[in-house]
């Protein structure tokens, strides 16, 4: 039941949203280039898949965890992006495509080995990766894999669909920052 409601939700949320996806990348390309943004991710299973989101920092930004990445390298665009979580829109393509669903733990790099080894103990790779989830309107973020991975787990454990739309509500209306990017020093 949750594939369908992914799936439609996510498919009706591009054909409405089609405009304000069309008009980011139109003032993306003036901001840097490159308005798409595209990294490889752990999926269900730990099978690789491509998440899509807009760019929000430099192209030249080297590919790390948010956490690990410095706040100068955010854009203009990218900060009002970041904290209006419309960055995070272009992933409806990955929920469609069935590589995520619209809550679950968020898709790490294959370079987080820590946050994998502690993820893979608790089996939160048996569910899709998210948009968002119970971590992301808590404030936990991929900085404290250990408490993210139980987190995630204590989410997959106990995930209702009352659950599933109360995370997406308040990712919507501001709940969690996502994770965190280091202050310039």
């Amino acid at each position: 039941m949750i594939r369908t409601i992914d799936f439609l939700a996510a498919f009706f949320g591009l054909l409405f949203l089609w405009p304000l996806l069309l008009v980011v990348v139109i003032i993306g390309l003036f901001d840097t280039g490159s308005p798409i943004f595209i990294q490889t991710r752990v999926g269900k299973n730990q099978k690789p898949f491509k998440l899509i989101k807009f760019r929000t920092m430099s192209v030249e930004t080297k590919s790390v965890a948010s956490h690990l990445a410095n706040n100068a390298s955010i854009t203009k665009l990218g900060n009002f992006l970041r904290k209006t979580k419309i960055d995070e829109l272009p992933q409806l393509i990955n929920v469609v495509k069935g590589e995520m669903s619209l809550v679950g733990p968020r898709p790490n790099l294959f370079n987080q080995q820590e946050l994998i080894k502690e993820r893979e103990a608790l089996g939160v790779y048996n569910v899709l990766p998210g948009v968002t989830g119970l971590a992301q309107v808590q404030n936990v973020d991929m900085s404290t894999p250990q408490l993210l991975a139980k987190t995630d787990k204590q989410m997959i454990d106990t995930l209702t669909i009352k659950d599933y739309f109360k995370y997406i509500i308040m990712t919507a209306t501001g709940s969690g920052s996502g994770d965190a990017v280091k202050s310039q020093k």
